[in-house]
């Protein structure tokens, strides 16, 4: 029987087996000799069927992405690639029909629960990562999805007020 409790404690599980590898990418990118057109960085996590994948976007202040087209290897301009295709969720093949009737039943809820779930996993793992010291604003957001997390203040904002005006 699946109940919410169950499923996002499963959810947290599988989050967390990636966790050192995200760590290890977020370190990674906090070496970065980032471009001086970069105003902040949009870490975005992509949620499809049970999968994530999370990038980082180097973003001007106008919500255009920074690139940079010199010669020299060392400037870091563009997006990033943290994790690809984790599966954060598994349903069994013979739960499946159960599963989805579950999932039907509480979507609007699960949704909510999932959203904060990989949040905090998130920001759990920037700490880890020692994110605060990046001198860039910092957001966390899912693609098409308004709200975004300010790493920086640990608060939710609308989107539109990352960027500058």
């Amino acid at each position: 029987m699946f109940t919410t409790e169950k499923y996002i404690r499963s959810l947290q599980e599988e989050l967390q087996k990636s966790s050192d590898q995200l760590i290890q990418q977020i370190k990674e990118t906090l070496d970065f000799n980032y471009d001086s057109e970069i105003d902040l960085l949009d870490f975005t996590a992509f949620a499809q069927s049970f999968e994530l994948s999370i990038v980082m976007f180097s973003m001007d202040g106008n919500a255009n992405e920074v690139f940079y087209e010199g010669d020299d290897r060392s400037i870091f301009a563009g997006s990033h690639d943290l994790l690809e295709d984790i599966e954060y969720y598994y349903v069994p093949d013979d739960k499946k029909d159960e599963f989805w009737e579950f999932y039907e039943q509480n979507d609007e809820e699960l949704s909510k629960m999932e959203t904060q779930a990989i949040v905090e996993w998130f920001v759990a793992c920037w700490n880890k990562a020692d994110g605060e010291s990046v001198k860039l604003p910092a957001y966390f957001s899912f693609h098409d999805y308004d709200p975004c997390f300010d790493l920086h203040q640990n608060k939710w904002i609308s989107d539109g007020d990352k960027w500058f005006e």
